[in-house]
């Protein structure tokens, strides 16, 4: 009955999921409703949870409950943790949630809703959850080694050199730009710096609640933290606009920017289970309940999708897209980022998460679940996009160049594209938020904000709540993006150590805290040097290096799905390593395709070295002396930025060729098959039996518990275990209970 129950109910999934695909991807000219998105990623991750990942769990990756993981095996109270499995999933999620999945969709919203929407769920499934899941089981086995080293180790020596040189400047790249966003967010507002600030002595608190006073009381541990993070929030309301604390928490972006460089050390350096656990874990619930908040508010609102299902570039000036230039493919793909597949991923699967995981049963929800949670967060950023006009958004997301910078230009170069807009329109959107304008805010964060708010406002209503709510999700867009920051300062510290081990064997050791200061300092300073550089010069820094973050971060995935294919291959399952050599092919189609389209690319608005002939042209044409500095310094970023470009491609490049060598090798038999799994301990049985039990506090088994303590407190229980008759038997147990004066339970 129960598997008629079960078939019955997935069939039903399937058939609802399979009709959202069908009116999302076939509806034209009629409204379509948001809710229709939703019900198709929710049918979407309910497959592929239950049925794809459990079957690459138990037929690719052949996961063994009994074998110790590394937090098991090697616990030092600092790196090796081991941790329950929702604080893990929190600290999971948190960390690989960066602005990925909040900005990559709105910006690709100017594609229209149709491909960003099915590339981030059919991507999520079949792309980025499985490379997760994948590289997380790896490290796992590995004893938490970091993506570059089991490259060197499964690859070869010359790969993971060549990978540890490609990650290292990656990642700092992407954690400078993270670093940047925040700075952007939160300088000049206090309410996101004290909320924001008031997480860090909270976590702290959390962490050694868990660990000495309470230990193992996770569920004690998240109501206290959901009233320090309501704490945090109205704290830091309370202060933004106080006569007093207001100033005095109001930072530059200068001293902001050394402020995330001292907590990025911090969190890179103290035990895992003390601040950076615990900050992910709190932050946590303002993501998840954002999104469920964002989410009631979508079926409760109904709002319909106002953007075009495909926007035609022609339809712009110039033949070409205004918020992101580039053609669909590989662009779209590109932009959208961390909603579908993320390398930056991969760092953190094979970085602080495998050195906190208790069991290989965990890795299937906290690898392949998280990145579906992910992509819910993505699906609800493209709502929030296309429920705007789609003149609004493009008055928003245009930058000035293109559209101008007077209201009046904005609407009427808007409306030329057949997206009709109009100043009254603008100015009463701007009004409506408590802002003096939203034209030419590119970066996609207000337009999401604007959006949230839009669905929100709808519920709850009144100007005064509807500024709050778009304050309130600027700040939370900050607050997203920080928890990105700090995991990624620790990962880079776990490359440097892993790098100088090679050297220096001592280095490599994280119980040796002079080496995890000492990288620690190293990758924070290399990070933190190009963000202050960013925040003192608009064209410099960090600034000269933001075009690059999309092509970098899926570069990384490139290497990832690399080691993926080898290590299937060398443990015999080389039937099964479609499932990620398929995402390989295409993941190196699009971004190598987008790679060398920003380098040689003839349109100024896409080529980096295109733009770099154009300004240096207008330069020798005449203009102004103010901008001949500026100008240069331009020309010399994207020169730059087209060098670095090439570099990283080439490095991957190398990587993916060296791998399809070994690849070959294997399946002819040359080279024999050898993994250089860790040798783990094994587990009793008894433990993991204990451990699969239900909870004591399930109402079942506590009504069991009640039921047998009452027949031993009546008498019934002693006299069920009596040869006499039932009657005699129970007179005699309450005769020996109670007549007895000098018996325990005796009357005086």
């Amino acid at each position: 009955m129960k598997s008629l129950l079960r078939i019955v109910v997935w069939t039903l999934i399937s058939l609802i999921g399979a009709s959202a695909y069908a009116i999302i991807a076939l509806r034209r000219h009629e409204p379509l409703g948001a809710v229709w998105l939703i019900l198709a990623a929710l049918c979407t991750y309910a497959i592929g949870i239950r049925f794809y990942s459990k079957w690459i769990a138990a037929k690719a990756l052949v996961q063994d409950d009994l074998r110790a993981t590394p937090a098991e095996a090697h616990e030092d109270g600092r790196d090796f943790v081991r941790t329950n499995k929702l604080v893990l999933f929190g600290h999971h999620f948190a960390s690989i949630s960066g602005p990925g999945p909040l900005v990559g969709p709105v910006l690709a919203a100017q594609f229209g809703y149709l491909p960003g929407t099915l590339w981030i769920l059919v991507g999520a499934l079949l792309a980025g959850a499985v490379q997760d899941f994948v590289i997380l089981f790896a490290s796992v086995r590995r004893d938490g080694k970091s993506l570059a080293e089991m490259v060197r180790d499964e690859v070869s020596g010359v790969a993971g050199t060549i990978a540890m040189f490609a990650i290292l400047g990656i990642l700092i790249i992407l954690v400078a730009n993270l670093a940047l966003v925040v700075d952007n967010a939160l300088a000049e507002s206090p309410w996101g710096l004290v909320t924001t600030a008031l997480t860090m002595p909270f976590a702290m608190l959390m962490g050694l609640y868990l660990r000495y006073l309470r230990i193992g009381k996770v569920l004690e541990m998240t109501a206290i933290g959901v009233v320090f993070l309501i704490a945090s929030l109205l704290a830091g309301y309370a202060i933004n606009d106080h006569p007093t604390l207001g100033p005095l928490f109001t930072l530059g972006r200068e001293s902001l920017a050394l402020a995330l460089i001292a907590y990025g050390f911090a969190a890179s350096v103290l035990p895992v289970w003390l601040l950076l656990a615990p900050r992910d874990y709190l932050v946590s619930f303002l993501k998840i309940g954002a999104v469920v908040v964002l989410a009631v508010g979508i079926l409760l609102v109904q709002p319909v999708i106002q953007m075009p299902y495909l926007t035609r570039p022609e339809m712009f000036t110039g033949g070409m897209r205004p918020v992101v230039a580039g053609s669909l493919f590989p662009f779209c793909f590109i932009t959208i980022a961390c909603g579908a597949i993320s390398g930056f991923h991969s760092l953190v699967a094979s970085g602080t998460t495998p050195k906190m995981i208790t069991r290989e049963r965990f890795i299937r929800p906290v690898g392949y679940g998280a990145m579906c949670l992910e992509s819910l967060v993505a699906i609800m950023a493209m709502i929030a996009a296309c429920v705007l006009d789609p003149g609004a958004y493009f008055a928003i997301n245009a930058p000035a160049g293109l559209v101008g910078s007077a209201p009046g230009q904005v609407a009427q170069a808007v409306s030329a594209w057949g997206f009709p807009v109009t100043l009254a329109d603008l100015t009463r959107l701007a009004s409506s938020i408590g802002e003096k304008t939203v034209l030419a805010r590119t970066g996609g964060a207000p337009t999401l904000a604007i959006g949230m708010t839009k669905i929100i406002g709808a519920i709850v209503g009144g100007d005064a709540a509807i500024k709050l709510w778009y304050h309130f999700a600027l700040m939370f867009e900050a607050l997203f993006i920080l928890t990105t920051v700090d995991v990624a300062t620790r990962i880079g510290r776990f490359l440097i150590q892993e790098l100088a081990g090679r050297f220096w064997p001592r280095a490599a050791d994280t119980r040796f805290y002079p080496a995890n200061i000492g990288a620690s300092l190293l990758f924070a300073g290399a990070w933190g040097y190009f963000l202050v550089a960013g925040v003192k010069d608009p064209l410099g820094g960090v600034n000269s290096l933001w075009p690059l973050f999309g092509i970098a971060n899926q570069l990384l995935s490139c290497v990832a799905l690399c080691l993926a294919v080898t290590i299937l291959i060398k443990a015999d399952r080389a039937r099964y390593a479609w499932i990620v050599a398929c995402p390989l092919v295409f993941l190196c189609g699009v971004t190598f395709t987008a790679g060398v389209e920003k380098i040689i690319h003839p349109n100024y608005r896409v080529g980096f070295l295109a733009l770099a002939r154009k300004l240096g042209q207008d330069s020798a044409s005449g203009m102004p002396a103010a901008r001949v500095a500026a100008t240069r310094t331009i020309i010399f970023n994207n020169r730059l930025d087209a060098l670095v470009a090439a570099l990283f491609l080439g490095l991957v490049a190398a990587i993916l060729m060296v791998s399809m060598r070994e690849w070959a090798l294997l399946l002819a038999r040359r080279k024999p098959k050898v993994l250089r799994e860790a040798q783990a301990p094994r587990l009793l049985e008894s433990v993991i039996d204990s451990e699969s039990r239900r909870p004591w506090w399930r109402l079942g088994t506590l009504v069991v518990i009640l039921g047998a303590l009452a027949r031993e407190l009546s008498g019934e229980a002693a006299a069920a275990r009596s040869s006499l008759p039932p009657d005699q038997a129970l007179a005699q147990v309450l005769a020996k209970r109670y007549d007895n004066p000098h018996g325990p339970g005796g009357c005086c």
